[in-house]
């Protein structure tokens, strides 16, 4: 912990690069006929994780939890356990454990291969839990609520094991960094906290940004942090890329959206020739971004898809977005005519 406040206090000041880049031809571009399948779910989708190869599990304002395979668009597996709607989904990596949180206040884990009642209940937050975050390595779980708590829990036995509240610390996302004790976090507050769940200890926080940070997801070395932000009409509306090995320190600001960034992930490893990050904006677009210069290579606004909330990174350069329509988008990014993001199908 106190590694990570020194290299706070030496970079907060350092310089940071900035890019405003669009990517207008291929948002104008016209829609090209996709595969639809029925979508999976009844109401608008909230959150969307990868899950296993050529599956995914979503929830959202319908309460259930569903789990897709994405190559087909059929429907697998659908539980039911959650009073009011889910607002988080994600999982366990090469498991068959999936984890879901609702605005009834509790979480739950589900078995891919077991009943449909939930494993386990995680229940002791006040308000909404809007945050959740799993590690292989510590076989742990990670919550965050409006109640400006964060929780950590033994996933054996449900058993809350740690609790930390922080004054208006209203948690919007949390994401566990790769094999590292350490879960980042961010609030309504516009502070990006990063946790050790060694204790559930705050290790440090990121300089304040203008606007309420919406989302966060961590690169798969465990060495960056992207994090989304909110805002309209072109005010905020950014994603920051954060250097975990310098605390603190700004890489860029992908600028472009004119709303809210409700989502941002890193593209997984192999899907081009540069590492890649994609956002998704309430303006109804998905951008993605070359990591290592801060350009906007590629664009596109699902037909009919609305305001965007959620996107998952998948093998064969795959994206999933969820969105206030029901169902899930299928994107695909390649290199045919350039580099072009493009919907291969919906369920």
């Amino acid at each position: 912990m106190g590694k990570w406040q020194s290299k706070l206090a030496r970079n907060s000041s350092a310089s940071s690069k900035y890019r405003a880049a669009t990517y207008n031809e291929a948002e104008r571009a016209p829609p090209t006929a996709a595969p639809k399948a029925s979508p999976a779910h009844q109401e608008a989708v909230a959150s969307v994780a990868s899950l296993v190869p050529r599956l995914c599990v979503s929830g959202g304002k319908d309460k259930a939890v569903i789990v897709c395979s994405w190559c087909s668009g059929t429907v697998v597996r659908r539980f039911a356990g959650h009073e009011r709607e889910v607002t988080k989904v994600c999982c366990l990596p090469e498991s068959s454990w999936l984890f879901s949180a609702s605005r009834d206040k509790t979480a739950l884990m589900w078995d891919l291969h077991g009943g449909s009642e939930a494993a386990r209940c995680f229940s002791g937050h006040r308000l909404v839990v809007t945050g959740l975050a799993v590690s292989s390595v510590f076989q742990k779980l990670c919550t965050g609520s409006r109640d400006n708590t964060v929780r950590l829990w033994d996933m054996e036995t449900g058993r809350c094991l740690s609790r930390a509240c922080v004054s208006r610390n209203l948690v919007t996302h949390l994401s566990w960094v790769p094999r590292e004790p350490y879960v980042v976090q961010t609030s309504e507050d516009k502070t990006i906290r990063i946790w050790d769940s060694r204790g559930l200890q705050m290790a440090c926080a990121f300089p304040a940004k203008k606007h309420i940070q919406t989302s966060c997801d961590v690169s798969l070395d465990g060495r960056y942090c992207i994090s989304g932000s909110d805002g309209f009409d072109g005010e905020g509306c950014e994603a920051t890329l954060w250097d975990l090995r310098q605390t603190g320190h700004m890489v860029y600001e992908f600028r472009g959206h004119s709303q809210t960034v409700a989502s941002c992930v890193f593209l997984s490893q192999g899907t081009s020739a540069f590492p890649a990050i994609a956002t998704a904006s309430h303006d109804c677009t998905v951008k993605v971004w070359r990591q290592d210069t801060g350009a906007c290579v590629a664009g596109l606004c699902p037909a009919g898809a609305g305001p965007l909330a959620s996107l998952a990174a998948c093998e064969d350069a795959t994206l999933l977005c969820a969105s206030s329509s029901p169902g899930i988008r299928l994107l695909q990014f390649h290199s045919a005519r350039g580099w072009e993001l493009r919907e291969a199908a919906s369920f």
